[in-house]
C-alpha cells in the first residue's frame, strides 16, 4: 500500500530542526563532543589574534561570530541534524508506504580500518568489523528495499511477514520511483528499526493508524470481517 501525502505532513514528519532524538544521535560520544569543543576553542582564539589586527569597526561582528563559534559544541549537532533532514526534505512528493518484511540476515561490515604496527616493525592495517541487521522489505508491486543498521538484541522479534510502514521519498508526482526511504516501523511489536531518527515517531503512528482507518472504511472485506 503506498498512499501520497501532501507536503505539509511531509515537513511536520521530517522537521527542519532537529528533533531530540536527533540531536542525541549527532551529540554523540564523549569524543565526539571533545572534537566540536576543541574546533571552539581553536575558533575563539584565532579570532582574538583577529581581533587585535582588524580596525575596531569589525569587533561587533567578530563579537557575534565569537558567540556563535564559541557555543559550537553546543549547536553542531543541531547543524548537523538540520543538514541531514535537508537531503529528505528536498524532494518533492512523499508517501506512506505499507508492505511487509521479506527477509532478515545478520552480515559482518568493516566500519573502518586503522593502522598499527605488529611486532616486527611491519604496518599493518587492521578493518574494524560490525554486525549489522540486515532488514529487506517489499510489497506486493515488486518493489523492495534493505536497510543496514547496528544489530541489536531486540531485533530478535522480528520475523519474516511482519508488517513493515515507513515514508519514501521521490520527485515523480506518482512516485513510480522511489528516491529515499526513511527508517522503518514495525507495528507487531511496536519497534522502529533505523539508523539515523529521520521521522517524528509519534506522528508517524498517527498517520499510521489515520491511514489504516480509511482502508479500512473502504475495504468490503475488511468490513466483512469486522462483522
Amino acid at each position: 500500500m503506498l498512499v501520497p501525502l501532501t507536503r505539509e505532513t511531509f515537513h511536520a514528519l521530517i522537521p527542519a530542526i532537529a528533533t531530540g532524538a536527533q540531536y542525541l544521535y549527532f551529540w554523540g560520544k564523549f569524543n565526539d563532543f571533545l572534537q566540536r569543543l576543541l574546533i571552539s576553542v581553536v575558533g575563539i582564539l584565532s579570532l582574538t589574534l583577529l581581533v587585535n589586527l582588524l580596525p575596531d569597526e569589525w569587533r561587533p561582528f567578530l563579537l557575534l561570530l565569537g558567540i556563535a563559534i564559541g557555543l559550537y559544541w553546543l549547536w553542531g549537532p543541531v547543524a548537523s541534524a538540520a543538514r541531514r533532514n535537508y537531503e529528505c526534505r528536498r524532494y518533492k512528493y512523499s508517501g506512506f508506504w505499507q508492505g511487509e518484511v521479506l527477509d532478515v540476515f545478520v552480515t559482518e561490515d568493516v566500519v573502518g580500518t586503522e593502522e598499527t604496527v605488529n611486532q616486527r616493525g611491519e604496518l599493518v592495517i587492521v578493518e574494524n568489523r560490525e554486525r549489522r541487521l540486515n532488514l529487506e522489505v517489499g510489497d506486493e508491486t515488486g518493489f523492495s528495499t534493505i536497510i543496514r543498521v547496528p544489530l541489536r538484541r531486540e531485533h530478535k522479534a522480528i520475523a519474516p511477514g511482519d508488517i513493515a510502514e515507513m515514508l519514501v521519498m521521490s520527485n515523480r508526482g506518482d512516485l513510480g520511483r522511489i528516491a529515499k526511504v526513511s527508517d522503518i516501523f514495525l507495528p507487531r511489536i511496536n519497534f522502529w528499526v533505523s539508523d539515523y531518527p529521520y521521522l517524528r515517531r509519534d506522528l508517524f503512528e498517527e498517520v499510521s493508524q489515520e491511514v489504516g482507518y480509511q482502508a479500512d472504511r473502504r475495504s468490503p472485506k475488511r468490513r466483512a470481517k469486522r462483522r
